[in-house]
């Protein structure tokens, strides 16, 4: 099956008119720069890379840039040795120098590899999550390039975590199945909603059996005393309540913070600090403990996740699925976790990582972790229905996914309306804002 073309496209919503999303620093429109691989037998393979509106076309224009390394492959090459493929996308020796592995080159990179992924799974006529459970544990390993990352995990140490997690492996694929994979939901405390708002949506979601609560955090602190005191009147005692402050303390600031916030016994601290900043998380997970520290929504790759773990800077390691290199870069980060027993919660929300992260997390469990002690997937109800095969969520838990692929195929319709700038939407948009 040869790969002969890569189409990509910017595609935007305009989330940012509802607050829809908004945090301490985001504001923005949620938006895809969004792939679609062809090959020559008519099968398609889906992949896109989260961002917030503007310069997304940047990210479009990257994946351009990279798009030489994947047309005229054929699957089956790439599947035999997918660690070279991956490499040869990382490390190219032009672009290297605008990354390497990070950034706006390696968010295009995800986009490449995840509608890779994407084309294998649909090919094997099985959900992401399920293709990758019955990988053998050599043939997973075989993907992940360690280079950076054997100090802490060897090829050695990733078969042996996989070969224990064969163990009960059938027994926990049922139990995904079955019941699904335990979800919080964020959609009830962005920033930017007034406090009536977020009653309501708090209520909702405590008719709809939600358990778990992620509220927003800003600078201020008596705003987000008011606040965390709402939501923790509407939501009860035993709930969860988690904290989220996307960047926008210093180190000082967010133990300052913490240590006032801590009468609203929140589960954990997200992103307190800045995201590159390991030795700062390690000094806030000691101040605010037993408050967990979580983080990983916009960590550049795999050697920031390992140094944070060797820190012990994160109680909860929040995966991105397109953040990083793809699928395969985020193996060797759940592995890592593995390793070191820290839970993994991904990141999601924006449009498409619901869909993507559900079968991470059904994975996680199947395969590596065996575990559901402290693992919660996140959720935001924004978005699902510009896919073909969107995320289910049933009694707070994702419905593990059926249908062939990862989950990422967009109907074209949507792609027509919100691609940018010339889709439907954005048109009415403009004339509109005219008048």
């Amino acid at each position: 099956m040869k790969i002969t073309k890569v189409l990509v496209r910017d595609i935007r919503f305009p989330t940012s008119l509802n607050m829809d999303g908004s945090d301490a620093l985001n504001l923005g429109d949620y938006s895809a720069t969004y792939v679609t691989v062809e090959t020559a037998s008519g099968l398609t393979g889906n992949g896109l890379t989260f961002t917030n509106g503007r310069g997304n076309e940047i990210v479009v224009a990257a994946v351009h840039a990279l798009e030489s390394h994947v047309v005229g492959k054929n699957l089956d090459d790439i599947i035999a040795d997918f660690r070279t493929f991956y490499r040869e996308l990382t490390v190219d020796k032009q672009l290297r120098w605008l990354g390497p592995e990070k950034g706006i080159l390696h968010m295009a990179t995800g986009a490449l590899i995840n509608a890779v992924w994407d084309l294998w799974s649909k090919r094997e006529g099985k959900p992401m999550w399920k293709l990758l459970a019955d990988l053998s544990p050599e043939q997973i390993v075989s993907a992940i390039d360690f280079t950076y990352i054997t100090d802490v995990l060897t090829p050695s140490d990733a078969l042996d975590i996989l070969r224990k997690g064969e163990n009960g492996k059938r027994r926990r694929e049922a139990e995904m199945l079955r019941d699904g994979f335990p979800a919080y939901t964020t959609s009830t405390g962005w920033l930017g909603y007034p406090d009536e708002k977020v009653r309501r949506l708090c209520r909702e979601a405590c008719d709809a059996g939600w358990t778990a609560f992620k509220m927003k955090v800003g600078s201020s602190l008596d705003d987000n005393i008011r606040r965390a005191a709402l939501m923790r009147e509407e939501i009860g005692p035993s709930r969860k309540l988690m904290m989220d402050a996307n960047q926008v303390w210093d180190v000082d600031e967010a133990i300052r913070q913490m240590k006032e916030l801590k009468r609203f016994d929140p589960h954990w601290i997200e992103e307190p600090t800045s995201p590159d900043d390991v030795l700062g998380h390690a000094r806030i997970a000691k101040a605010v403990a037993p408050i967990g520290v979580a983080t990983g929504e916009v960590c550049q790759n795999r050697v920031i996740f390992k140094q944070l773990l060797q820190a012990n800077a994160i109680k909860y390691l929040q995966v991105d699925s397109c953040r990083m290199g793809g699928v395969n870069e985020v193996l060797a980060v759940l592995l890592m976790a593995a390793k070191f027993g820290v839970a993994v919660c991904p990141h999601a929300g924006g449009v498409g990582l619901c869909e993507y992260v559900q079968h991470i997390s059904i994975f996680d469990y199947i395969a590596i972790s065996a575990d559901l002690e402290g693992r919660v997937c996140e959720y935001v109800d924004h978005l699902h229905e510009h896919f073909v095969d969107p995320c289910v969520v049933r009694n707070a838990r994702y419905v593990a996914p059926s249908h062939p692929g990862y989950s990422i195929t967009m109907k074209p319709e949507s792609l027509d309306a919100y691609e940018f700038p010339a889709g439907r939407v954005w048109r009415e948009l403009r004339t509109v804002a005219t008048v």
